[in-house]
This record gives C-alpha cells, structure tokens and sequence, in this order.
C-alpha cells in the first residue's frame, strides 16, 4: 500500500481533538467576556471571573495537551488492532493465491485498497472452496471405501458413543440401532473388555478378541486413535470374518490327525505280525499268511503315500500334465476294460451307453482316466453282488459327461456336502476294509478342478448313488 494510512488515522484524531477543546475553549471565553462587558459593580466578582478566565486557559492548554497523547495512543492501538491485521490478511492471501494465478500481483499493485482487500478475499474464498471441495471429495472416497468394505469398522468418541459403523459391522456383529456405545455392543457379545484400558494402556493397544457370533467366527482388533494434538480421541474397532480361516484350521488339523491314524494302523499291523514270525518257528501256512497280511498293510500304506503325493503336487501346481485331444468315450470302455476282474468278481451287470454326438474333450488325458477309474471303482465296491451299474457318456451344454449310476448302498444325505474332504469317509471300518485310502474323491476333484471340469454326486441310503462328471468339449 503507496498510501500511510497509520498517519492519516493520527491526524484525524488530533484535528477533531483540537477542534473540540478550541470549540470548548471559545464558549467559555464568549460566556466570560459576556459578564465582564456587563460592567458589573462589584469589584471581587470581576476578579473572580479573571482569576477562572485564566485557569480555563490553563485547563484547556492541558486538555490539549492530553487529547494530543491520547489521539496518538488511540492511533496506535488501532494500526495494531485493525490495520496491521488487514496489512498481514492482505498479504496472506497474495501469497497464497500467487500459487494459482501466477504474475496476478503485478496487476493488484495498481488498485486501490479497497480493491487490494476485495481481490485478496476473493482469492481467499477461491482458495478455501477448492480446499473444501478436496476434503468432500476425500469424505465421500472414504465413506464409499468403508460402506463397501467386508470387513466391519466401528468408531467410538471418547464418551463410548457409535460416531460411525458400516454395515459389514452391523452384519458380522448382529447389531441393531440401540447397540449404540461401547458398553452395549461387547457386553452383547459377552466380551469383558475396557475402553480405558485400550486407550491408556500400551499392552492394550491392539488387543484382539476371537468371538464366534451366530456361527461364524469374527477377530476383533481394537486400536485408538488421536486427534490433531496427538491426544486420544476415541477407539476403533475392526471386525474380520475370519470362518473360512477357522475351518481350515480345523481341517488341517484333522487331515494330520487323520494321517498319522492311517499310517499307525498298517505301519502296527506290519510290525505285529513280523515280530510274531520273528519270535517263533511257524508252518509254511501260518507264515504265508502273516507275510499276506504285512505285504497288503505295505501295499495300503504305499497307496496312501502316494495318493498324499499327488495332493500335495496338485496343491503345490507341481504336475507336469500334458493336455491333448481324445474321445471320451474310448477312454471310459478302456477304464471298463481295466476293470472287468473286479466286475466278475461281484457279478454285476454294467451296462455303457455312448452317444455318437460327444466331441473331443481337451484335458490332461492320464489325469481325468484315473477319475474315471476311481468313480468307477467306487460304484463296483460298494454295490452289492449282483448290482446293476450304467455308464452314460455323453454331451451337453458345450461340455461332456460321463454319468454313472448304481444302485449300491448309498450315502447319507448329510455326508454329502463332505465327501469330497480329504479322509472322510462315510463308513470308515468298511472303507479302510476295502482298501480305501479315503483321498480318492479329494484327487478326483483336484484334478477336474485342474482341468476345468466339474463332478456332482445324487445319492439315497439304500437306493444307490449318481455321479456326474463335465469336462469342456472341443471347440
């Protein structure tokens, strides 16, 4: 600013001080001038009035004096209260809108001070609209990420009291709208925590709490959080659904334990009956019959080992397949083929019917034979003598299928939805009589799986059982 406007608000108040005490100052001297020309006899009384005319002169010098120190204090006081502020306001706002409009100072250099104020405000409430619609901006990503988030976020101020929660919350935890504080969300879940404990003590900072709500198993992370002067400001919780980790788990710690049975069992067996042959002298017949039972519990445990092999190098994508082109119905005779000692065995009556229709599929050929034949064993072991078992191969839907139906004992309706888990079994004591290694479904799955196929299994308790295999035809 060109213009001093610190000296021009001192002068204002000196003038209209000195104008006010000379404007005082000649009323009295009018009003005393009057009594005196009044030619008033008495004598003391013109001395009085001389004597007051001369101590109004000396009051008024004074007051001069001091409206003069008081127009300068008052004119101080104001260039620091209001001008300076605007002085530093104006400059501010140059500064800041210097960013965005570049060589704008050149142009308000020759504006007036009302128009310097004006453009500096301007620019300031440019400024700050941008910087609000920034901060909206970033609220509503915020809010968009946390609304559609799976895992549950729950803030609490520091009275305890819900300032946000988004429906995965809701969901994971059962709440309705009066769990509305911290006390009644975990005192629901029967969680015995503390919001104090969590804020101010460090060995509760990101404490965590396992919980199963409604069937499903939830971790809950509690951490606090500051506000801008680094002091707590409230707690958050996170929720995560974490069911699928906890069944894991639990099968993984099932697969060992049932891994381990399965190898005890031949590995006792084998080591019973050698130490009996090793501790006595037997006839021919006995020990033939002890060497059958150790070379069968042998050949058990090899085929579980390598059927656990295959698992794992599935798991791991570690086989080497090699896809081609072949007709599926060819395979599915040659698997018959392969198993026509067990079907004369039982006696049954399997029946293949093969459309002409059925394209080419393209797989890992090796792979989906040993599906094949595994489906195709199980439908032989556990249909009684004399059952009838039927073969369909066909097409359908851009995939072929082969379908085969039984009419053996069947599977539980319940045990359905588990056969495909590695060593389950229906019948466990049947199943491990009849050589089973209780992987056989699990691979089988693995390898469509692999090969983009699909198997879905029907079955009644006494009816029998169908299974279904697609895999993608030739295009």
């Amino acid at each position: 600013m060109k213009k001093n406007v610190n000296l021009k608000i001192v002068i204002l108040f000196f003038v209209l001080g000195i104008v006010l005490i000379l404007g005082l100052g000649a009323s009295f001297l009018v009003m005393l001038n009057q009594i005196e020309d009044a030619g008033t006899a008495q004598e003391n009384i013109q001395n009085i009035v001389s004597t007051q005319l001369s101590k109004i002169k000396i009051i008024i010098i004074i007051s001069l004096i001091i409206y003069t120190v008081i127009s300068i204090l008052i004119g101080y006081f104001v260039l620091k209260a209001v001008v300076s502020p605007m002085k530093r306001l104006i400059k501010s706002a140059e500064k800041m809108a210097s960013n965005d409009v570049g060589k704008a100072n050149d142009s308000i250099q020759n504006v007036g001070e009302v128009a310097d104020l004006e453009n500096a405000f301007s620019m300031m409430t440019n400024e700050l609209n941008q910087k609000l619609s920034e901060v909206n901006r970033q609220k509503k990503q915020i809010e968009t990420i946390l609304l559609h988030m799976t895992d549950g976020i729950i803030a609490f101020n520091m009275e305890g009291k819900i300032i946000h929660i988004n429906p995965a919350a809701k969901e994971l935890l059962g709440l309705n709208d009066k769990d509305n504080t911290f006390e009644k969300v975990f005192k629901k879940l029967d969680i015995d925590i503390n919001m104090e404990k969590i804020i101010y003590l460090d060995n509760w900072t990101s404490s965590e709490q396992r919980k199963n709500v409604g069937g499903k198993y939830v971790n809950i992370l509690f951490a606090p959080f500051q506000d801008e002067n680094d002091r707590p400001d409230g707690v958050i919780a996170l929720i995560q659904d974490i069911t699928e980790h906890v069944k894991l788990d639990n099968m993984r710690k099932e697969f060992v334990a049932d891994v381990s049975h399965e190898l005890k069992t031949p590995i006792t067996s084998i080591m019973g009956y050698s130490d009996t042959l090793l501790e006595g002298d037997y006839d021919d017949e006995t020990r033939t019959k002890f060497l059958t039972v150790i070379s069968s519990e042998a050949k058990r445990m090899a085929r579980l080992v390598t059927d656990l092999l295959t698992l794992s190098r599935y798991d791991n994508k570690k086989i080497t397949s090699e896809v081609t082109s072949f007709d599926l119905g060819e395979l599915v005779k040659k698997c018959l083929e392969k198993l026509k000692f067990e079907v004369e065995k039982k006696e049954h009556h399997v029946e293949c019917f093969v459309t002409a229709e059925v394209p080419p599929v393209v797989a890992d050929k090796y792979g989906i034979e040993r599906v094949v034949l595994n489906i195709l064993s199980n439908a032989i072991k556990y249909t009684p003598d004399k059952g009838n078992i039927k073969v369909y191969v066909g097409f359908v839907y851009n995939d072929a299928y082969i379908k085969v139906i039984d009419n053996g004992i069947g599977i539980p309706e319940e045990d359905l939805g588990r056969i495909f888990e590695r060593f389950y079994r229906v019948d466990k004591a049947r199943s491990r009589e009849m050589g089973g290694t209780g992987l056989g479904l699990s691979i089988a799955k693995e390898i469509l799986d692999q090969n983009k196929g699909s198997i879905a299994i029907k079955s009644k308790v006494g009816k029998g059982t169908e299974v279904v295999i697609r895999i993608p035809a030739k295009k």
